[in-house]
């Protein structure tokens, strides 16, 4: 009996070393419990006991965030897939690559491979169930032994990733800082949830300005390629529970057929499981305006990448809700297949949702393992055939090229819908050859701009793509190229990726019915990196080979500048971005630096040389690979330039356009200093500032306009926030900011507005007004319908008077993004007198570079950006979103070109 009592306490005592210690147990509270919610110290120390006690978890951390703190995946698996990571990741990059892989090795491989499935939450921190559903479903998969949990283990490899690190700690310490639970509350977070972008942290994933997003897509697109990724937000739409796949029309041209058929398949399996589990409220298609159009989202950039994408939106919180009721979502349809019925909703459930769908996902993967990672393979394999060989993309633009072609031979005829049309006018579009798609890009080393360009190429880097990088001059289709270029081809697995980069977006034409209003893209309808980065390439259509030297996957960039010798002066070209980080340097170090007002060197910046100024620009010149020349003479018509004191616009809770620029202002080492509306309608505003930023949403519309401006809401009840935080509340307005931003520019200090702030020029009665407008029936003015004139998110070409110091370092031609953006037409007498300068114009009714623009002609002779005199300072108003995501590197010098003084 003594030896049974000693082997039953040895074997208790196993157990309790070796148990898995619960949510509940570490917490104190169950994951869904009503008003309770994790903050990610706590979420990250949970994390790393559960990897401590059991062997089905891996803890990694895989970068840092922006606020410092380290970002974890956990990599979930059985103890013996655990001891063979690296075999599988070799095995899933090999298969998402595709290269020199034929079928039959593939087929081995994707037998041999585990199934890889990325899941994340809390990529959106307000959304509180993304990182809390994450954390039960890791406590199901370490401690269930249910036959189920076993097979996902055994065939798969689940990347478990905390989105956001920084965001999860704030939203979750302010909303238990109350005490009593019924005043807990997620509203009026004082500041953005990622430091600089908020809840744009989701529109990185193709430019990867941030840390997070870096980190993310490094494990995406380089290290781990899953086949699953899996995205988790709230929240659904009205009268339903969830949204998820398949997603609405129109899906991105490029992307391979079967990636679409996955989706649906994956979407189905989701959706049933629900069903099976008596869990009504599952919405798709139509029933929701999730998309897969749009590149850049961390769902949406995986499409791009023959990754299956997955989003769902779902509703729910720590505090209990209702499912509202919405009479037409009551019948069953193809988009809601099991209704479900108004009802009080709490967190709980929308936890236990979410691990459903978490483990049909999970339980699909295990079931079509070998399917997944050969048909990610096809698709890449598929990309790489089409790019080796003459190639037509079907496309709106080339659908109506086909029509007009018909057209052409029939006079006065009309196409009506469904029409068949005789053969040889499809031959005449798409087997003409100057129809093809793109066999590669060459990014000539020798541009202007090529530290940007090489920025342009990290992104690509960054995202997985192959590029290669030219050892010596070369020769391509009779044009001669410098050693240094850069070289992407589209034989490579994730070719949508490289012609969505650099090919345009063509968006189709989207109405809800004939002759109705346009439907909304989810985001932007077009975004081509190159265009808004100006970034100068050739686009060749047949196949070329050269000195070309491959560059190991994820292995970034850096444009080697060389030695900076000693010189009696320094020269940098106005077209480079990163010549302002040298200025700056400068400047701030009390040296003095020039522009060249005059000559072909116009907006050139001019440095007299000494030690100290040769060490600050060779450092410069290495870390920022800025080309620097030297020169032994002092140029004619300089213009002395000095920092000056900046102003951005803020709020109260963030403005993620504030953030972004705040982000460009560290990057290119301005000094700026956040200002509110308190602090404008203080006043003395001369005596802080010399120039004020204001992006968009922060100047309203003039009372009784309408016009795209910010809200009248001024924030919280300053008694419910925190003392320090009250003095951002507030928000600019008409009697008391308007006339002090009037008196700062009058007594010779500069505001520029972008966006929607442009609305400035109007209270300040400039002689501009709209361009986009029609006269009503009454005979009065008002802005054009949708039906007639529509251009969301896109890229449009506008005229540029780089002749101006607005605009020194422009283009002629310059690419800008554009949303619903403002357009101006200013008087004659303004223009004629000086007192109204265009900086950007539309010249040509067809400006459409690459998205959607529905009625463009009706930009005709729009001015859409302009500076203007107003006492003894300048207004400068910038219709489109020069600064937008700091995606747009190709319009930064339009903000950073008036952030200097000038004197002789």
């Amino acid at each position: 009996m003594r030896k049974f009592s000693l082997l039953f306490a040895c074997i208790f005592l196993l157990n309790n070393l070796f148990a898995q210690i619960s949510p509940k147990e570490h917490f104190g509270f169950t994951i869904g419990d009503d008003y309770q919610l994790a903050n990610f110290s706590q979420t990250a120390d949970y994390f790393k006991k559960l990897s401590e006690q059991s062997d089905r978890v891996k803890l990694l951390g895989i970068g840092m965030t922006e606020e410092g703190r380290t970002q974890p995946m956990l990599i979930v698996s059985s103890p013996e897939n655990l001891k063979n990571l690296e075999q599988y990741k070799e095995i899933s990059q090999k298969l998402a690559r595709a290269e020199d892989l034929s079928e039959s090795e593939a087929r081995a491989l994707a037998e041999k491979g585990k199934a890889i499935v990325w899941i994340d939450g809390g990529l959106h921190a307000t959304e509180t169930l993304g990182i809390h559903q994450l954390i039960e479903t890791l406590w199901n998969l370490v401690s269930r032994k249910d036959a189920e949990t076993i097979r996902i283990l055994d065939n798969t490899i689940i990347l478990m990733t905390h989105a956001n690190p920084d965001g999860h700690e704030l939203v979750s310490d302010w909303y238990m800082r109350e005490e009593k639970p019924e005043n807990r509350s997620l509203q009026n977070l004082p500041r953005l949830y990622e430091k600089y972008a908020g809840h744009d942290n989701n529109r990185d994933f193709f430019m990867m300005n941030l840390k997070e997003t870096q980190n993310m897509s490094r494990q995406l697109f380089v290290d781990w390629l899953p086949q699953i990724m899996y995205n988790h937000h709230q929240r659904g739409p009205e009268g339903s529970v969830v949204a998820g796949a398949p997603y609405r029309d129109p899906f991105n041209y490029v992307f391979d057929p079967i990636l679409m058929t996955s989706l649906d398949a994956l979407g189905a399996a989701m959706n049933s499981r629900l069903n099976v589990e008596n869990k009504p409220g599952y919405t798709q298609k139509y029933g929701s305006v999730f998309s897969t159009w749009y590149n850049g989202g961390l769902r949406t950039t995986t499409y791009f990448h023959n990754i299956i994408g997955l989003l769902t939106e779902t509703i729910g919180g720590p505090t209990p809700s209702e499912i509202s009721l919405v009479p037409q979502r009551l019948i069953p349809n193809g988009g809601t297949t099991f209704p479900v019925t108004p009802q009080k909703w709490h967190f709980r459930q929308s936890i236990d949702y979410s691990v459903s769908l978490n483990y049909a996902v999970l339980n699909y993967a295990v079931r079509y393992r070998d399917e997944l990672l050969f048909n990610i393979y096809r698709m890449g394999k598929n990309s790489i055939e089409r790019g080796s060989k003459d190639t037509w993309g079907l496309s709106p633009n080339k659908v109506e090229a086909i029509n007009q072609a018909y057209l052409k031979d029939q006079p006065g005829a009309k196409i009506a819908n469904q029409q068949i049309l005789p053969k040889k006018y499809f031959d005449t579009v798409m087997n003409n050859p100057a129809n093809r798609d793109a066999r590669g890009y060459i990014i000539p080393s020798d541009q202007a701009d090529f530290q940007t360009a090489v920025k342009f190429v990290n992104a690509l880097i960054r995202s997985g793509i192959l590029v290669h990088k030219a050892t010596s001059d070369f020769n391509v289709a009779g044009k001669n190229y410098p050693k240094g270029s850069f070289i992407i081809k589209t034989n490579q697995a994730f070719r949508p990726h490289v012609l969505d980069m650099f090919e345009p977006q063509d968006h189709p034409n989207d109405f809800k019915y004939e002759g109705g209003p346009p439907v909304a893209p989810y985001d932007a309808a077009g975004w081509t990196l190159a265009y808004m980065m100006h970034v100068q390439f050739d686009r060749l259509q047949d196949d070329f080979n050269g000195p070309f030297e491959r560059i190991p996957y994820g292995e970034l960039q850096k444009h080697q500048s060389g030695i900076l010798a000693s010189a009696k002066s320094y020269l940098i070209n106005a077209e480079s971005n990163n010549a302002f980080i040298a200025v700056n340097e400068v400047l701030k170090a009390g040296e003095k630096a020039y522009r060249i007002k005059t000559g072909d060197e116009r907006g050139d910046f001019y440095i007299p040389g000494n030690p100290k100024t040769r060490n600050l620009l060779h450092k410069v010149k290495s870390d920022a690979g800025l080309e620097i020349r030297e020169s032994s003479k002092v140029p004619e018509n300089l213009t002395r330039l000095s920092e000056l004191r900046i102003g951005l616009w803020d709020t109260y809770g963030g403005s993620m356009s504030s953030g972004w620029v705040r982000l460009l202002m560290e990057q290119f080492n301005f000094k700026v200093s956040l200002v509110y509306a308190k602090d404008i309608e203080a006043g003395n505003l001369n005596e802080k500032y010399d120039v004020l930023i204001f992006v968009p949403g922060a100047i309203p519309a003039i009372s009784g306009r309408t016009g795209r401006g910010n809200s009248l809401n001024t924030g919280p009840d300053p008694e419910t926030i925190l003392s320090e935080f009250r003095g951002q509340l507030g928000r600019i307005n008409e009697d008391k900011s308007i006339p002090e931003l009037k008196k700062f520019i009058e007594l010779g200090s500069k505001v520029v507005s972008i966006g929607s702030s442009t609305n400035l020029a109007y209270h300040l009665n400039l002689p501009v007004r709209n361009a986009i407008v029609e006269l009503g029936a009454n005979g009065i003015e008002r802005s054009l319908p949708a039906e007639k004139y529509y251009i969301p998110g896109s890229i449009l070409s506008a005229d540029t008077d780089n002749k101006i110091p607005a605009a020194w370092g422009m283009p002629a031609k310059s690419d800008i993004y554009f949303d619903r953006s403002p357009v101006f037409k200013i008087s004659t007498e303004a223009i004629a007198s000086g007192k109204v300068k265009p900086i950007l114009w539309f010249s040509n009714p067809a400006s459409l570079r690459s998205g959607w623009a529905w009625g463009q002609a009706y930009l005709r002779d729009g001015v859409t950006a302009f500076e203007a005199e107003v006492g003894k300072g300048k207004l400068y108003a910038f219709g489109p979103e020069i600064t937008f995501r700091a995606q747009t590197h190709g319009t930064f010098k339009l903000l950073f070109n008036q952030l200097y003084g000038h004197s002789e």
